[in-house]
């Protein structure tokens, strides 16, 4: 939209929250609130927008800084009338502008577009919706004929007016330079002392210029959001709606209610993810994996039909084709498997390539290491890959078969088709194929006796 610009409305301290953060920058699906209103306004393509920050100025501005965004300063915050007068000036001067609010994240774009061609045509519209709840809400005055009239805050409003189900959402759309006249009209005469957008309606009104309230059907799009209730409320609104997404695209969700995800997820055909499973960052599924409960993925990425057991942990790391994983394993960064490998219960991978077929079945670690394929590693083993300072890596050639409960102390290298017995430690390069111990002689001590708690007196 070429002559569009677009005031996102973000000063406020949200007290409610009780909480030191900015109420915008509190996470909704794994971002900040006010990052989804960037996004949505962003798809509209406007030629500018600024976003009205106050409260915790320094940080809002460093965590929702993107390019083409300007930020403009409300101190003090005088009402979001104050704050459309200052966002203005940084704007370009015609055409139409849009305005958000920072808390109010879900308002699709197609709700958006429909105010924007209303106020192209040189209306103030206003989005508007019917809601169970209205108390604390600003009631839409219509006339007669259904025609705007006035927005009432409800602590301005009467009797009459408190018991209008319709409230404005804060969205509106109107020709910029007669947005430009109306706030600089606005006076604080209400019991706030602060400057109310919505007093603009009424000027709208007496200056012949028609106000037409687009009233939008799903009172979950314009959920604002105030406190930490308000927040979980749109959490599981915007989470069930990704949940059904995923399921009407062919992805099986157990339920939809208990799905979580905090990015973005592109998943291949007949992928299968279980109850309580947490996504974020970017994550890709290839045909058939399966994930199980209560699993967490964060920017990873697992090849076709590869299964997740349940209570597993994955982050920043790289599954092949075929293998399996879990249940209670972790990988963790720089974790990169080829097709077919097997990692089990309690088994922890962390900065380490591990060939096609090899296993780690049980209670073990690898960190700083290269294995071979076909590799077998053993119970209770590790690489000992810090030294108090600095991390050393470990290489473990094809066929290689690391027995039980082995410390490799790291920088070691391990000759293919090697194997190493259970217990023990080595330090020292171990050369391909062949049996390599590294452990003292069983010593027995017939007469030792165990020490013996003193009775209590």
């Amino acid at each position: 939209m070429s002559s569009l610009s677009v005031v996102i409305l973000a000063a406020g301290q949200g007290k409610r929250m009780r909480s030191a953060l900015p109420k915008v920058l509190h996470l909704l699906a794994g971002k900040p609130i006010a990052a989804h209103v960037i996004d949505v306004a962003r798809g509209l393509a406007p030629r500018a927008i600024a976003l009205v920050y106050g409260h915790g100025g320094d940080e809002v501005r460093k965590r929702l800084a993107a390019d083409g965004l300007a930020f403009v300063l409300q101190d003090p915050p005088r009402g979001t009338g104050d704050a459309v007068r200052k966002a203005l000036p940084a704007l370009p001067a015609r055409g139409t502008t849009l305005i958000l609010l920072g808390d109010v994240p879900l308002v699709p774009a197609d709700a958006l577009a429909k105010l924007v061609r209303r106020a192209d045509a040189g209306a103030l519209a206003v989005l508007t919706a019917r809601v169970r709840r209205p108390h604390g809400l600003g009631r839409v005055v219509r006339d007669a004929k259904g025609r705007v009239q006035a927005i009432v805050e409800e602590r301005d409003a009467t009797a009459a007016q408190k018991r209008i189900d319709e409230i404005n959402t804060g969205v509106m759309a109107a020709p910029t330079a007669k947005l430009a006249s109306w706030v600089a009209r606005l006076k604080d005469d209400n019991t706030q002392r602060e400057f109310y957008l919505t007093d603009a309606i009424a000027m709208a009104v007496a200056d012949g210029v028609p106000v037409e309230g687009v009233m939008h059907g799903d009172e979950d799009d314009v959920l604002g959001i105030n406190d930490r209730l308000q927040l979980a409320r749109a959490e599981r609104v915007l989470q069930r709606r990704r949940a059904e997404a995923l399921l009407e695209a062919g992805t099986w969700i157990a339920d939809p209610d208990r799905f979580d995800l905090r990015g973005t997820l592109r998943c291949g055909r007949d992928v299968r993810i279980d109850a309580g499973c947490i996504l974020e960052g970017d994550v890709k599924l290839g045909d058939g994996v399966t994930i199980g409960a209560h699993c967490v993925l964060a920017d990873v990425t697992i090849g076709a039909g590869t299964t997740v057991a349940p209570f597993s942990h994955l982050e920043s790391a790289s599954v092949g084709r075929d293998c399996r994983i879990g249940p209670y394993a972790r990988l963790r960064p720089g974790a990169e498997l080829a097709d077919e490998v097997h990692i089990g219960n309690f088994v922890e991978v962390k900065a380490t390539r591990m060939g096609r077929g090899a296993k780690a079945n049980h209670l073990a670690y690898l960190g700083d290491a290269e294995v071979g394929a076909n590799v077998n590693y053993g119970a209770g083993s590790i690489t000992a890959n810090y030294d108090g300072a600095n991390k050393h890596r470990t290489v473990i050639g094809d066929n290689v078969h690391i027995g039980s409960n082995c410390v490799l102390v790291a920088p070691l290298t391990v000759g293919a088709g090697a194997t190493v017995g259970a217990g023990s430690a080595l330090s020292e390069d171990v050369p391909p194929g062949g049996l390599t111990l590294a452990r003292p002689k069983a010593l027995t001590i017939g007469d030792w006796k165990r020490p013996v708690k003193k009775a209590k007196g």
